[in-house]
């Protein structure tokens, strides 16, 4: 496994050249394009990991499944989805011309940026500082890291640089999606965005939803099933942006990426898997870890078809 996982990494990074760091997120056109990382989490503990696994990103929008966990157990699955629907777009994740041309006028799913500001509204708590705290506390068990912290320049960022998401937020704030303060709502979503992560906590968390919701050591169930299901069913549909088909196709298995250069793999019974790579293609995906994944799948029978 060990001489797999340093051939495919090394194989990966010679396709980074041919993307480009995510920049319309001035802190994020930092990052070093050449980075390449694989961790795996297997449901029976054995760990596997290759290249730059141990290098800091900020998770994006690898955060949407998580924060869908905790709005589907704060509010149900019916409140939920009556403000957000469950079907792929085709679209760019920053889209938002099917707010105003959809029927039904609301965010088509939980793993665009619309639907995901939509979701974290539904966040409960007295104020931004509990809801984030219920958040952040859901992230760090999920991710075996109670050291998890944001990364407060990417915050400050995104906040002074999101005007795409801030017209989201109002937009459905007068469409009826979002209630309650808009600035507030997109402080939340922007600070989930910012928590900084690595290959090993993204693959933790991939293996709690290989594991069904119950934790790997302990086999406590954290989350109910029901809810895991939803979830993984819209990542294996939605979670890869406008080429989750394409990907369910080469991979096969439910996965998140993010602008960060993160993608967070669930391959059911078996294990969690998380790659980073900044270098993205043209669909904010990432270039090598989508080449990874799929020489991986290949070589270890991973899809779930």
């Amino acid at each position: 496994m060990q001489v797999l996982l340093d051939k495919i990494v090394e194989d990966s990074k010679k396709l980074t050249a041919k993307g480009k760091v995510a920049s319309y997120i001035p802190e994020l056109s930092k990052a070093d394009a050449s980075h390449v990382g694989i961790a795996i989490v297997q449901t029976n503990g054995k760990i596997r990991c290759a290249g730059d696994y141990m290098t800091k990103f900020t998770i994006q929008s690898v955060s949407k499944p998580i924060v869908l966990l905790q709005a589907l157990m704060d509010n149900g699955e019916e409140e939920v989805f009556s403000r957000v629907g469950m079907e792929p777009t085709g679209d760019p994740f920053n889209s938002i011309i099917r707010l105003e041309t959809f029927d039904g006028s609301k965010p088509l799913n939980p793993m665009i940026n619309a639907g995901a500001i939509a979701v974290s509204s539904l966040i409960k708590g007295k104020d931004n500082a509990e809801r984030f705290d219920r958040m952040m506390t859901l992230f760090k068990q999920l991710s075996n890291n109670p050291d998890l912290t944001v990364n407060e320049d990417v915050f400050m960022s995104e906040k002074l640089t999101g005007d795409r998401n801030r017209a989201m937020g109002y937009f459905m704030k007068d469409l009826g999606s979002i209630r309650g303060n808009v600035e507030e709502v997109l402080d939340l979503y922007f600070r989930q965005c910012s928590i900084e992560v690595n290959c090993m906590d993204i693959a933790n968390i991939g293996a709690f939803f290989a594991n069904h919701g119950r934790d790997l050591v302990t086999g406590e169930q954290i989350v109910p099933v029901r809810y895991m299901n939803i979830v993984k069913t819209v990542m294996m549909t939605c979670g890869m942006y406008d080429a989750s088909g394409e990907f369910a196709v080469n991979v096969g298995v439910p996965a998140k990426s993010g602008v960060g250069g993160g993608i967070m793999c669930a391959v059911p019974n078996r294990m969690g898997i998380g790659t980073f790579g900044p270098s993205l293609d043209k669909k904010g995906n990432s270039i090598a870890g989508l080449n990874v994944l799929s020489e991986l799948s290949k070589e270890l029978q991973l899809s779930i078809f």
